[in-house]
């Protein structure tokens, strides 16, 4: 299924379709957003092919160049696929936004629009600055987004844990809780540095006599806990426990 069907003329417009399909189909897949020499493979039959993906669209974006409204002849013929994909999203009632390409392009009048395409006159367009592209894109873009309800490939590629990301693991607490993978400073009354194992913090004393520990500190009271060093083992704070260190010495 597609959500976004790029409606253009050869010669006219068709540089900036497939601009504008780079940047849709970057932003929200190369599925969601169909352009005519890029949807249909060689060799499959075109009209179905439009056909499909015109219906099965969201939103119809109709580039028009300075030369669109020019093409009288190709307009009024019933054959004309411009023509024919435009009022085909009429008729199923798919929202048609006029993207004017060029600052010189202006919204089709409609005397100078076949009667079945005159309604296209009214439809409010988007202005597309071929000298300032990345704004163009961005302004298309959101458009887009809100009216086929996209989402950017990258805030959901955001939201996909990688190797190495920190993860909420606290569960649910009461008071203050700061989660990170290194870190070094005072958190609620506990410093801890360099840790490779369990640390265990509340009331209590914990000694600490290791050549792995800056200096002899005895604390004790409200579960203030310094360690400094390298660890590796369980260090528990529990009343007269030892402390039980695995390549450590104990003093």
């Amino acid at each position: 299924m597609t959500d976004v069907f790029i409606n253009y003329r050869t010669g006219d417009g068709d540089k900036t379709a497939a601009l504008i399909d780079h940047e849709l189909s970057r932003r929200f897949g190369r599925d969601r957003i169909f352009r005519a020499s890029k949807s249909i493979a060689p060799g499959n039959p075109y009209p179905d092919g439009l056909l499909k993906g015109l219906r099965s669209s969201s939103v119809v974006l109709a580039v028009i160049g300075p030369d669109w409204a020019n093409f009288q002849n190709r307009l009024c013929d019933p054959e004309d696929w411009v023509r024919k994909e435009i009022l085909e999203a009429f008729t199923c009632e798919i929202p048609v936004v006029p993207v004017l390409d060029g600052r010189k392009t202006d919204r089709p009048s409609r005397d100078r629009l076949p009667a079945e395409l005159a309604y296209l006159a009214d439809l409010q367009s988007i202005p597309f600055d071929g000298h300032d592209t990345e704004t163009g894109l961005k302004r298309l873009g959101d458009l887009v987004a809100e009216l086929a309800g996209l989402h950017d490939l990258d805030r959901d590629a955001a939201t996909t844990l990688v190797p190495g990301s920190v993860t909420n693991s606290t569960g649910d607490i009461n008071g203050t809780a700061v989660q990170s993978r290194d870190f070094t400073g005072d958190v609620g009354g506990t410093v801890i540095k360099g840790s490779n194992g369990p640390v265990h913090t509340g009331n209590g004393n914990i000694y600490q006599n290791s050549r792995h520990v800056s200096g002899q500190r005895n604390f004790s009271g409200a579960g203030m806990t310094y360690y400094e060093g390298d660890h590796h083992g369980d260090v528990r704070n529990q009343f007269g426990a030892p402390d039980r260190r695995e390549g450590g010495d104990n003093g």
